[in-house]
């Protein structure tokens, strides 16, 4: 390489440097939940203060930041919000779970169920087959009962709290179950962030259901793992550690924020 080529190139590295540590600055102003000091906001992007202030001037230019008057503070501008309403605009939720859990097939080895609320009830709508796979009646299109179902659990523990309740009422006996027994399985999925049931609705079968959030703090969709007395019960704590890694991932990439612990 001449020592112009070698010159030209480094050039360009300098500017692809900059286009990446602006990014990262304007993505530690989105990563707070309000406007944010330059402090802040330079720990966050890993820079010093300086260094962040010169890159704040330069998205506040391009109308992707905005300084508030009185207090100084950093927050995003109109450019930025509108470059994320187009980037969910374009969001598919289901290419990201189609993405997302046949990674934790892949990685665990089981069997992975989605559902979302339907007219019915919580509703299967997609099947990932684990190794070995899953014998049980099943299938896309199932509709899960709210208690006795680890997905029906999640739905009732994170879904919204008046529809829930209304289709509680609407439910018979047992189905419906005591407002006391509701109310401390509703605590414990809140606690542990996901429900478990071994057996209680397939015999031989035990299942862990996880959560994910929208943008707006809903519940979107429950990630199911089911597994058959095949599957050693050893496995269990990783694959609820992968299982509710893949779901906040989930929720990351619908913008939403995980909001458990």
């Amino acid at each position: 390489m001449s020592e112009a080529e070698s010159t030209d190139h480094d050039t360009r590295r300098r500017g692809i440097q900059s286009v990446e540590i602006g990014l990262r600055v304007l993505m530690a102003v989105a990563a707070q939940r309000s406007a944010a000091s330059l402090t802040v906001i330079a720990e966050a992007a890993g820079l010093s203060a300086s260094q962040a202030h010169r890159y704040l001037a330069s998205l506040m230019a391009a109308g992707m930041v905005r300084q508030e008057g009185r207090s100084g503070l950093y927050d995003l501008d109109s450019g930025a919000i509108r470059l994320g309403l187009a980037g969910l605009a374009r969001l598919d939720v289901f290419r990201a779970v189609d993405e997302a859990v046949p990674a934790f097939v892949r990685q665990t080895g089981r069997t992975c169920l989605v559902a979302v609320l339907g007219d019915a009830g919580p509703t299967l709508v997609r099947w990932f087959a684990g190794a070995p796979p899953v014998i049980t009646s099943l299938a896309v299109g199932s509709v899960l009962p709210l208690l006795h179902s680890a997905t029906g659990r999640v739905f009732l523990t994170f879904g919204d709290r008046p529809a829930m309740e209304a289709r509680l009422a609407g439910l018979d006996g047992p189905a419906r179950g005591e407002p006391a027994m509701v109310e401390a399985l509703r605590a414990q999925v809140a606690q542990e962030g996901c429900a478990l049931v071994d057996g209680n609705l397939i015999p031989g079968l035990r299942a862990l259901a996880a959560p994910v959030f929208d943008l707006q703090g809903r519940l979107a969709l429950v990630v199911n793992s089911i597994a058959s007395e095949a599957i050693p019960r050893g496995g269990d704590a990783d694959a609820k550690q992968a299982l509710m890694a893949t779901c906040r991932g989930l929720t990351e990439t619908l913008g939403g924020v995980w909001p458990l612990a």
